[in-house]
């Protein structure tokens, strides 16, 4: 198996220079081959626009070479948002780029799906272990996009990331769910939601991770990662390989440079999500990164002046359920049990963790919504208001030591408390 590696010491970036010959190990590997590269949209950190052209030019002996955007159930780019997501213009997607294919992953369309299988009752609670409950689905159909059958290899690229469902994101999670069917979606979500964030995130090995491979062994097809540590805006760390070893390597570096250790718990948070998550759906990364290190009865207010909408695709459901934590759905799970697992994963690992008492919900961690949403929509969805227009940034900064934190751009580094 092809492998390759570059890093760099601690805050420096690789050059393009380095970053290119790393990926130059992919040379001449494909020739004649059809090749299907799987890649992130616009709710991850990378430099992809150099990316995409690097991997172009050296893909060139391909027969056939497509970049498909692994949404998972994020909504469908334009063709023009396409263009704007690889870095190049409508001029250069007829000319320069015309031999290359720039396509969306279809979760919701049937035709667009095969199957690669079953995971079993049986694997499902052995995967769960003690985080098994009877909620989850007593068998997951394998649902993968047909297109993943119809290449003779599989490229990945992405960045990994501490995550709140997975433990660390990237690697077989472009596959599952990035390209897969509701069942995967549904299933690994609710299994990371029975885990909690607080106990998933920013570690390796997890139930979730464990699934995704269970489902990713089915997949003929070879697949070669290219797993990237994203700091700021460039690459500290470049891992070429199979999607078990690269992948492990980037979450091993991604755990010394994406996890910020606090000594003390933090009373209120300022987590300002960036303007690339358009919808709550992808800003709650501002709440999910933040609380493993808030105090219990503290706030995290969600400072997000740009977004306007929950989310296109599951905004009804959410809308119809709310933002709850985990005990509030299994006490009452006859109430819940028809809408996506999906769904109540979502709103349970933004709500974050807490106890029913008496019959009363008690989460750990008062969450705060500071957008274009209106307070009526925050009381309806069981979050609290604040008025962007109050929020002073400067108020929030350099208070550390009264307990006060300010995260200028939330949703990729993880603050947790020291052991």
């Amino acid at each position: 198996m092809l492998q390759a590696k570059a890093t760099t010491p601690i805050g420096q970036l690789l050059s393009d220079d380095e970053i290119r010959n790393t990926l130059n190990v992919l040379s001449g590997q494909f020739t004649n081959q059809r090749l299907l590269v799987l890649i992130p949209d616009h709710t991850r950190s990378l430099p992809l626009p150099f990316l995409f052209r690097t991997l172009v030019d050296i893909l060139h002996n391909a027969k056939q070479l497509d970049f498909m955007v692994a949404l998972g159930t994020h909504p469908p780019l334009e063709e023009e948002s396409l263009n704007k997501l690889v870095g190049i213009t409508a001029e250069e997607r007829m000319t320069t780029f015309k031999h290359v294919g720039l396509l969306n992953h279809a979760w919701d369309t049937p035709s667009a799906l095969t199957s690669l299988g079953m995971i079993e009752q049986d694997e499902i609670k052995q995967i769960a272990g003690a985080n098994w409950h009877s909620s989850l689905p007593n068998e997951v159909d394998i649902r993968i996009n047909k297109a993943a059958l119809e290449y003779d290899h599989i490229v990945i690229i992405g960045p990994t990331f501490p995550h709140e469902v997975v433990g660390f994101s990237g690697g077989a999670k472009y596959l599952f769910p990035g390209i897969s069917g509701a069942d995967m979606i549904n299933a690994t979500h609710w299994l990371g939601a029975l885990a909690g964030v607080v106990g998933t995130i920013g570690i390796k090995d997890t139930p979730v991770r464990t699934m995704i491979h269970a489902a990713a062994s089915r997949l003929k097809t070879p697949v070669t990662l290219v797993a990237l540590v994203v700091e700021g805006k460039g690459l500290s760390g470049l891992f070429v390989g199979d999607q078990l070893s690269a992948w492990n390597e980037a979450a091993e570096l991604s755990a010394e440079r994406h996890i910020q250790w606090c000594e003390n718990p933090f009373q209120k948070v300022l987590s300002c999500a960036p303007p690339m998550y358009d919808e709550l759906w992808t800003g709650a990364k501002a709440m999910y990164k933040l609380e493993p290190a808030v105090a219990i009865g503290g706030e995290v207010v969600i400072y997000a002046p740009h977004l306007d909408v929950v989310s296109h695709v599951h905004g009804k459901y959410i809308y119809e359920v709310g933002y709850h934590i985990l005990p509030y759905f299994l006490n009452d799970w006859e109430r819940f049990k028809n809408i996506p697992l999906g769904v109540l994963a979502h709103s349970t690992h933004l709500r974050g963790s807490g106890v029913m008492d008496n019959g009363v919900e008690k989460p750990n961690v008062r969450v705060t919504l500071a957008s274009k949403i209106s307070a009526e929509d925050c009381a309806r969805l069981n979050l609290g208001y604040l008025d962007p227009s109050k929020v002073n940034v400067d108020e929030w900064k350099d208070r550390e030591d009264e307990g006060i934190l300010y995260v200028p751009k939330a949703g990729e580094i993880l603050y947790r408390l020291k052991p």
